[in-house]
């Protein structure tokens, strides 16, 4: 990563909107990013008929299901489901301090990738704050596995995500993928990257209550016979796998801090990218909270450890 830098909290310049259908409900949502103090991090505001009806907060302690998608809240109750497109474009753009109105549950799928929530904060633009951004540095290996499958946070000096898929499925096959969290890169070798799912689950799906918005407008679909539907073809060659990654970026920025270490999964998903997060921030001698701050009257920058919460208690 090189020498720090004095690295300052963001929000975005001004107020923006998105809107589309859920993926999963196929109902039309609208959503309003506004500007937030300092150390507020990100938070959805639901609203129904015009009026607020709750508040979620986007930490981990907040995931209450990883079934097909992140959902933050009670999903009987207040809740907002697939959170991990945008999520993962506020991570990687550097959006520290946002606020989220909503008129629904489930955030818009737009075309299946997180370009267009990029192209929105691009927009409006970044300010910076000033107070410094916090991260967790990861001190120890964290692994977790559940069958065949595994996911490891590492120490290391920056940020990199390590992510490979594996799919007995011709069209996908065995795809692995490395990348920095850096707002130039995502921008233009992850953000595009769109969702996808094969033809032959579409009807289990739909009886169970997901993929009602689902569409070859908003994702990459896979027939019987193993070969793309859709028209247009893949936006990248590995596509899949680098969708996989913004997912997996998306769901960790749910720590509520960027971390400063290696990410690692085979064969992930939703359900083990948390189980991952909650194994590192659940042990407390795996992390600390560390921020960039000036030394000996200004003439140096360094990295320390601070004794404070990020933006929220460490409740798991």
């Amino acid at each position: 990563m090189g020498a720090p830098t004095l690295d300052c909290q963001t929000t975005l310049k001004s107020r923006v909107s998105l809107s589309g259908v859920g993926v999963h409900s196929g109902k039309p949502v609208s959503m309003h990013f506004s500007p937030a103090d300092p150390d507020t991090g990100i938070t959805f505001v639901v609203s129904r008929s015009g009026e607020q009806t709750g508040e979620i907060r986007a930490l981990f302690s907040e995931v209450g299901s990883t079934d097909l998608c992140t959902v933050l809240g009670d999903p009987a109750g207040l809740h907002v489901a697939t959170v991990e497109h945008v999520m993962a474009a506020l991570y990687a753009m550097g959006v520290d301090n946002v606020m989220i109105e909503m008129d629904g549950n489930e955030a818009p799928i737009l075309d299946g990738s997180a370009e267009p929530f990029v192209d929105a904060f691009e927009q409006v633009g970044l300010e910076k704050q000033s107070v410094s951004r916090r991260y967790i540095r990861v001190l120890k290996p964290i692994r977790v596995e559940n069958g065949a499958s595994w996911a490891e946070f590492r120490p290391f000096a920056g940020t990199k995500f390590e992510v490979e898929i594996d799919f007995a499925d011709k069209a996908i096959g065995r795809q692995a993928f490395s990348a920095p969290l850096e707002a130039d890169f995502f921008r233009t070798e992850i953000s595009r990257a769109r969702t996808f799912g094969f033809m032959k689950d579409v009807e289990r799906l739909w009886a169970a209550g997901y993929a009602l918005g689902s569409s070859l407008e908003n994702s990459v679909v896979i027939g019987e016979d193993g070969r793309i539907i859709n028209l247009e073809g893949l936006r990248y060659s590995n596509e899949f796998v680098r969708h996989k990654m913004l997912d997996a970026m998306g769901d960790l920025a749910l720590a509520g801090a960027r971390f400063l270490g290696s990410f690692h999964s085979y064969r992930g998903g939703h359900k083990l990218n948390a189980a991952a997060l909650h194994a590192l921030l659940s042990d407390r001698s795996a992390f600390e909270i560390v921020e960039t701050t000036r030394r000996e009257r200004g003439r140096s920058i360094e990295m320390v450890a601070v004794n404070a919460p990020v933006f929220a208690p460490w409740n798991i």
